[in-house]
């Protein structure tokens, strides 16, 4: 996933920004509610990571201008206030969960995986399909019963893919999920993951629809 992480702590964000990579998701951090607003206008992040006291205003207030112009990003609270009413405020406000500082990055990786099956539209973290099975939550992979062991960046791109089994994807989509906005790409990147991908998984588990991008293939069945 490429998610916003709205937090002005450097401490706490360059901790959770280094969670986020770890667990082979792609971060955009900034400080400040400007920031986040351009941020937000220039990509499509499929979650952000919010805190509530910003430098430049309240992060309530961003997300409740997030909702009123119909953006449906799914949006995970970070914040230090652990009155009810807060929290009450924020999922009243259009937030999806609420999580309390200081917290434990593990439960934040949970949570994280957490949205990202609802919003995707699968609620099971066991996806099979072929001979591969996918455990979203477990970020695993096994081809004909054998565990797959895939990079921080091919699981990302992986996971694009299994969470929109039928839908085709650009290449700019697809990059988007790979790097951030101060990242150098270059032109082949894509092509580069998915062979790797193919050679690990199979040939057909990607489909090449020419001049139009890829979306996940009928992987053929090993013996």
């Amino acid at each position: 996933m490429r998610i916003l992480l709205v937090e002005d702590d450097p401490v706490l964000g360059m901790a959770v920004r280094d969670q986020i990579v770890a667990d082979g998701h792609t971060p955009d951090w900034v400080t400040r509610l400007d920031d986040a607003t351009e941020a937000i206008h220039a990509a499509a992040f499929e979650l952000v990571l919010l805190d509530l006291m910003l430098p430049d205003g309240r992060g309530l207030d961003f997300l409740k201008r997030l909702r009123v112009a119909g953006d449906v990003t799914p949006v995970i609270v970070l914040t230090a206030r652990d009155q009810i009413s807060d929290r009450i405020a924020a999922l009243d406000a259009g937030a999806d969960d609420y999580l309390v500082k200081p917290f434990d990055l593990f439960e934040l990786s949970a949570r994280i995986r957490a949205v990202g099956r609802r919003y995707a539209g699968n609620p099971n973290p066991l996806v099979s399909f072929g001979d591969i099975e996918v455990d979203l939550a477990a970020r695993s992979v096994w081809r004909a019963g054998r565990p797959v062991v895939l990079t921080g960046r091919e699981w990302s791109l992986f996971e694009a893919f299994v969470q929109r089994p039928h839908q085709l994807m650009s290449k700019p989509q697809l990059e988007e999920r790979l790097y951030s906005f101060d990242a150098e790409v270059e032109s082949n990147t894509i092509e580069v993951y998915v062979g790797r991908l193919r050679k690990k998984l199979g040939a057909q588990v990607i489909e090449t629809v020419r001049g139009m991008g890829y979306r996940l293939g009928a992987p053929e069945v090993r013996a």
